[in-house]
This record gives C-alpha cells, structure tokens and sequence, in this order.
C-alpha cells in the first residue's frame, strides 16, 4: 500500500469519525457543507485528488471495506453503509473497476490481492453489495413498445402530450439503476464517482459563444451524470458521495474559471509529487531544438500544423493517393519514432526474452478523418496499382507497419485504430470509423480463432472486439499484448491501464494544462514496481510530443471578475436566403500539364530554393522535471545522400505531372527525371546555417521542390501548349456558405442580399463595399470571406502560401448564358 493511497482514506475516515467531534477537532464538515450547497445543489460530496497511476481504486476498495465492517459492527450507526454505487465514465473503467466486488475470484479481488483487511474481517466485508455502472446508464431508455417505431409515427403518438409516455420517468431509471440491491436501500447508499471531474453542475455562460463544441458535448455528459445522482438523492437518498480524480477541476466553458478546483477536495496528492516520489514514469517534453522559430516546434505541434489538417464536417478519408502531412507533423513523428526505436531495442534485449510485451506509442487525433490518415501514413492501406490491382503499401514507420517487407498484412497488427469516444458510450460505433478499421476487426477475429476462442469470436460484436483489444494491450497472453501503436481518436479513456506506454504524440489542441495532465497520464503507469538495491524505484520515462505540458500550479479560486465585454453577434447562413447560396471550390493547388516529349530544362533564378531552418527539427532536447535528459537526432534528414533525394522528388514528379490519369502512365520518364533533378539539386539548392539536404525528404518538402523543378521543364516547353489543372482537396473538394455560423464582436453590417446574416467589417471600407454590393443592380448574391475557409493557394519561390480575398460576388446571369460566375473581391488600403 502507498502512503499517498493510505493518506486520502485516512482523510475520509477523519472527517466522518472525528471531525467535530473531540475538543481539539475543528468540524472541517461545516466547511464543505455551504460548497456542496453552491455547487452541487446539497449532495454530499468529498473529493479526493490523486494522481494518475497512484491507486485510486486500491483507496475506493479501502473505503468500501471500512464502511462495511463498521456497518456489520454496529448495524445501527447512521454514519455507515454496505450499499455503495460506483460510477465511471465509461465501460472501460466500469469493467475494470469490478475487482471491487468482494465475492470475485481472488485474481479480480482488491480486498485479497491486496491485502486490506484481516482474514477474520473478510466474512464482515462479503456483506458488501456494490453496483458498478457507467453514467450512460443515468440516460432515460426508451419503453419496450416504442423501440423500432418510427420517428414520424412516435411524434403523432406524442401530440399534445407534455410528457412522453414511452420514456423512463427519473424514478424509473433509478430502480433500473439500482435493481441489483433489491428492497430496503433507502438513506443507505455511498457513492463512488471515479473520474469524478466529468461529474458537475454547470453554470449559465453570459457569453454562449465562449463554449466551443467539445465544451457543450462535455457539459451535456456531465449534466446526465449529476442529474442521475440528483435523481437517487431525491428517491432513495445519499449518504456521502466520494469522488476520486486526478484532475478535480472546472474546464473551460463550465460556467467557473478554467482550473479552478473543485471546492469540496479534501486531500491532494498532485502529479508533481508522484513524479518526485517514483510512484509514475516521468514525462519527458521538448524543451529545446534547432528549428527556426520562438517556440519548440515539437511540444507546441498544434500550432504548426492545425490549420492544415481536415475537419470532420463533410469529409471522408481517402486512401487513392499517398497523403502529404504537414511537415512539423512528418518530422515529429520520425524524430519521436527514433526515440521509440530505442525503446524497442531495448526490450527485445531484456524483456522480449522474459515474455513481457513490447513499448506502446500512442497517436492522439482531434477527429476520425486525421486519425484515418495518420493510421494509414503509419500502418500502411490497400491501394490500387499501375495495374489496376489492389495492393499494400508498408506504413512509413517500419516497427509500427501492419505490412511487411513481402507487401503482405502481418497476422498480429502492431497498429490498432481506436475512436475512444464511441467505445466508452457502449453504442455501435459509426459506419464509417467500422469501415475504416473493417481489416483490423477480421485480424482480430482471425486471431481469436487461431488461439482457440472461436465460440467467443462468433458472439462478440465488432465493438465489443475492439474494446477487448484496447483493454488488453501491454498485457501477457492476451489479445492486445502485441500492440506497439494506438492511433486513438480522443484522449483514450481515463483509466486505461496500460503501462507500456513510452512515447506519446499529441495532434490536438490542448486549450488548458488540466487537458495536457489527462492526455499525459495515460502514458505515467510504472511498468515495474521491484526496489533496487537502494530500496527505492528505479525511474521509468515516457516521452511526449505535441502535448504543451508545464509543470505549474492551477488557479486557486473564482478570482475577480473579468471586465464587461461589448455584447457578441451571432453570424450565420439564414435557412429562408437560401437563393442566394455561394460554392466555391477548395484546393490543394495546381497542376502543369504538358506533351510527353523528351524532357529540356532551363532552371531561373525562380527555381532556386535556399534550405533555411525551419519548423522541422532534426535534434530536439527532452527533458523531464526530475531525472535524467535525452537528445534525439533524426539522422534519416541529417545523412540523406543526394541520390536518394533526387529519387524522391522524381517519383512525385511521375505519380502528380506525368501521369495526369491511372491510365496513363509514363514510367519511361523516370530516369530523365531523376537526372533532371539531380541537376537541380546540384544548381539550384544550396543550404543555410545548420541545416541538410536530407529535410527534403520530408514529404511536403518533396512535393515542393517537384514543383520547382517542374517550372523549370515548363518554361523550356513554352513553345508547346500547357494546360494548368486545379488539384481539388481530397477530403472536402466543395464550400458553401451553409455552414457559417459563429459569433463576433466586431463591428457588423447586416445584409439583405448575401445568405449569411451579417458581414463583419474589418475596416470602413469594408462596410462602404457591403453597401454597394447591396444595391448592385448585376450581384445575384454576395458573402464575406469570413469563417468560409476560401483559400487560394499559390508557391512562390519555392514556398506555398495562401491567399484569403475579401468577398465572393455570384454575378447575375447574362441574356441567354447559363453560366453561373463568381467574381473575387479583394478591398485594400483602408485602416483596420
């Protein structure tokens, strides 16, 4: 037992049994009680703080036990109870949290395992009767007879009614709820809520607009958890509600100031002294590289690359085409992946041979189209070749590819694919995240067959196949225990056991410190807990890309009350204007295409390309907040010999200029090209300060100078006609204006001819545009660039920008002309 573990039960047992209750006891009770009445409408509720991987469960089970051999003791005292509902936030810690129950066998038993109470105590603490749910289960289910009847129907069935007859009532959902205590658990019940920061009741925001998406969504969730608790106070009666979290915090967007603790803690074991103390790995972050630029590239990733990855909204990931990553993102994962590597060398020099499973580097994705596209780029996808036929192509990182050196899948997928958020619900996951990992599911199911579980195959859902697989990885002789690499869309769940966890990649926003604490605790579980010969913990490290960790305080209260700000304007496309609708396509950029004759070159001074430090490190600096730092070179970009850059850039100069359809295919061009660009490389790229030629291997790098050397075959050809062709985004080739819809607190105009409802004014110009285009007797419609995502994309001496014009102007049709046309608008010299 840990002292830290030992510390907060001894807290609780201090407050219900001796506070207030010896001379030289203040009652701490009476200090609780008027925060639990501001902030949790009366319920009573203590919270305990403990960091991630110190034994939050280990405490639960010693409170379970102190509770219930008292209440066997002394059946009459009112402070006791052997009735106790436990809560989780999803069915991961649901499952795992049933080492809780008494009667388990002694491998699934805290109470044996773990040795917490006298054996003459055991028969007292078997009188326990725990519950162990998640809060979906708080969710009102639909009656029996309505299930299967149609929406349409249910609506007609519902007119007039104020309240629908074919859903629970809140009593009724708290005697499905509680069914497995039987009679007689009234006043008798304690709660535990584990991960208990998901639990709370929010305030009204002045500013709606303050909350983004993942903020509603969180505050939704948490409303179905405390309303749930406030639904079996209310019918049955709580006696204490006990709730364990790392991060006992208000969020953004709850109504409280971001980081302010939850105001009826009671005992706080933070990060930072586990870290101090041994009792977790330690995170070790970016703290220095030879990139250009301000910030670490590497642990403030998001900022270099966010603008250019996908959106979930209307898009679909494609695997027709290799994917070009953003170029901070390439060369974070090959450097974290090196750092990994290591790792993995060394455990198949001391821990392979003992049967224990490999290091695990997990991927965290803001949605399912990235998550898509980063499996892929690692573990490799089916594609169709020149052939027309369908094959493999191996994952970028070798360790980590589910296709190996022969083009063939690997039996055992290293990689796995999880959206994290549909597993935790207990709901079918979506169509299209089942088809994406539709290959995953059938290996494992293959595998199942192979070890002898064909019955279990057969009768577990896809969901349930996954989940069984996302709970066991880092575990002996199960189905998971082979993974390397989770690619998860969300943080994965709290309460993930996993402790092979060595390296961590974060490609999201982490908008606040308690966010980048939950993302990094899934990778601090010690993996082994045996002293060395100075009876202490030998450290254990996990290294984190992308995840802007510090290690500092939180804000301590409410604190003063920010200034009053101007009143917000909600923008949006107005479903009646829907007439004057705007499209507009969305591109990647251009492609040259020219007659396959031999290829003539005559490089300007516009082909030359000076590589300068950049937002991609080649070394970075990982350093933890106590023990020992690392440095990680990315030799692959430091060592890279011409020969292979200049087959690099003339494979994408064949699959994008020179073979504009599958069908038409040129690899008789090859070898020119690679001529071609080896001439390039030796005139036209030159190196500044200490960089490499080897950064051209970064993928969007690679396409870059492609480019460059295509402008080159173009202006010898002048002579011969060149067709210039959009290259249209992958996953979202069309925008239109129905999807604007934010809120602004800059000046506005309000319209009468464009779909969205107001034009937000930059400038006074700006606004004297809107006025004319109002009245413009040849606009059809109009709508200011704004929140659109309308981007003209162009390269300029070897460097790609985008250009962001004013207004889209739809023109009205001429006589007789079916042509719809739009004219760009861009409004320049006025003061902003």
């Amino acid at each position: 037992m840990l002292f830290c573990q030992r510390e907060a039960a001894e807290t609780a047992i201090f407050l219900l049994e001796v506070a207030g209750r010896s001379g030289s006891s203040k009652d701490f009770r009476r200090r609780l009680e008027p925060e639990n009445a501001a902030h949790n409408a009366g319920l009573p509720r203590v919270a305990l703080k403990m960091a991630t991987g110190s034994g939050k469960t280990v405490v639960m089970a010693m409170l379970i036990a102190w509770q219930t051999v008292n209440k066997v003791h002394s059946p009459r005292d009112t402070r006791f109870a052997k009735q106790f509902l436990v809560v989780a936030p999803g069915i991961t810690i649901r499952d795992r949290l049933r080492v809780l129950q008494p009667g388990a066998q002694r491998d699934d038993n805290y109470y044996l395992l773990r040795d917490l109470v006298p054996h003459d105590l055991m028969g007292a603490v078997l009188q326990a009767q725990v519950v162990i749910t998640n809060y979906h289960s708080f969710l009102l289910r639909d009656a029996k007879e309505i299930q299967g009847v149609a929406a349409t129907t249910r609506k007609i069935l519902n007119a007039g009614k104020k309240v629908d007859p074919f859903k629970e009532t809140e009593d009724q959902m708290v005697s499905r709820v509680l069914a497995d205590f039987g009679r007689g658990s009234g006043g008798e019940i304690v709660v535990f809520n584990d991960e208990a920061h998901h639990c709370y009741q929010d305030r009204p925001l002045e500013d709606p607009s303050e909350a983004d998406k993942e903020d509603k969504d969180r505050n939704a969730d948490a409303r179905v958890w405390f309303k749930g608790l406030q639904a079996i106070q209310r019918k049955v009666g709580i006696k204490a509600v006990f709730d364990l979290s790392a991060t006992p915090y208000y969020l953004k967007g709850s109504g409280w100031n971001e980081g302010y603790i939850f105001p009826w803690t009671v005992s706080d074991f933070s990060l930072m002294d586990a870290i101090e103390c041994g009792i977790v790995k330690v995170p070790r972050i970016p703290v220095d590289d030879d990139a250009a630029g301000e910030q670490v590239t590497y642990l403030h990733l998001w900022d270099a690359v966010g603008k250019q990855l996908p959106k979930t909204r209307g898009r679909k990931a494609s695997s027709d085409t290799e994917w070009v990553p953003p170029a901070a993102l390439e060369g974070a994962l090959q450097s974290l992946y090196r750092s990994y590597k290591s790792s993995f060398e060394r455990w198949c020099t001391k821990l392979e041979p003992l049967g224990e499973p490999p290091p695990v580097f997990i991927v965290v994705c803001p949605n399912t189209i990235v998550s898509k596209l980063v499996y892929d780029w690692i573990a490799g996808v089916e594609v169709e070749g020149p052939d027309g036929e369908a094959r493999l192509r191996a994952g970028r990182l070798p360790l980590l590819s589910n296709v190996d050196e022969n083009g063939e899948w690997i039996r055992r997928s290293p990689t796995i694919l999880i959206d994290s958020a549909q597993l935790e619900s207990g709901e079918a996951m979506k169509a299209d995240f089942k088809a994406a990992a539709a290959s995953e599911i059938e290996h494992f199911k293959r595998e199942l067959v192979e070890r002898g579980e064909t019955a279990k195959a057969e009768n577990l859902t896809d969901e349930d196949l996954l989940r069984e697989v996302m709970n066991t990885v880092g575990k002996k002789d199960r189905i998971g225990e082979h993974v390397r690499c989770v690619v998860s869309v969300g943080m994965l769940t709290e309460g993930w056991d996993a402790n092979t966890v060595t390296h961590i990649l974060g490609i999201r926003a982490f908008r606040s410190q308690l966010l980048c604490e939950q993302v990094v605790g899934r990778g601090l579980r010690r993996r082994d807990w045996s002293l060395n010969d100075e009876g202490r913990f030998e450290p254990e490290y996990a290294d984190i890309y992308g995840v802007p960790f510090a290690f500092i305080p939180t804000e301590d209260g409410p604190g003063p009350e920010p200034p009053p700000k101007p009143p917000a304007v909600m923008v949006e496309a107005l479903p009646e204007r829907h007439e004057y609708r705007i499209t507009f396509p969305k591109l990647d950029g251009y492609r040259v295409e020219m007659p396959d004759e031999r290829l003539l070159v005559d490089f300007d001074d516009d082909s030359h390309l000076v590589i300068r430090p950049s937002e991609v490190a080649t070394w970075v600096e990982l350093s933890p907040v106590v023990g020992t730092s690392v440095e990680v070179a990315t030799e692959e970009y430091r060592t890279a010999r011409p020969q292979r850059v200049a087959f690099e850039i003339a494979r994408v100069l064949i699959e994008r200029h020179h073979q504009p359809h599958p069908d038409d295919r040129t690899p008789w061009l090859f070898e020119q090209l690679v001529q071609v660009c080896r001439q390039w490389l030796a005139e036209c790229v030159t190196t500044e300060g200490d960089t490499h030629i080897g950064l051209l291997l970064i993928t969007e790098a690679t396409h870059r100078s492609a480019e460059l050397v295509h402008r080159g075959l173009v202006k010898q050809l002048d002579n011969r006609r060149a067709i210039l062709r959009p290259i249209l985004r992958r996953f979202d080739p069309e925008g239109s204006t129905d999807d604007v819809a934010f809120a602004s607190r800059k000046p506005v105009f309000a319209s009468t001819r464009s779909h969205v409802s107001h034009v937000v004014c930059d400038s006074t110009w700006e606004k004297g545009t809107a006025e004319i285009l109002e009245g413009h007797k040849d606009v059809a419609a109009y709508v200011k660039n704004d929140h659109l995502d309308f981007r003209i994309p162009y390269v300029h001496r070897g460097r790609s920008y985008e250009y962001e014009p004013d207004f889209l102007i739809r023109l009205v049709p001429r006589p007789g002309d079916d042509i719809e046309r739009t004219l760009i608008l861009e409004v320049s010299g006025a003061q902003k």
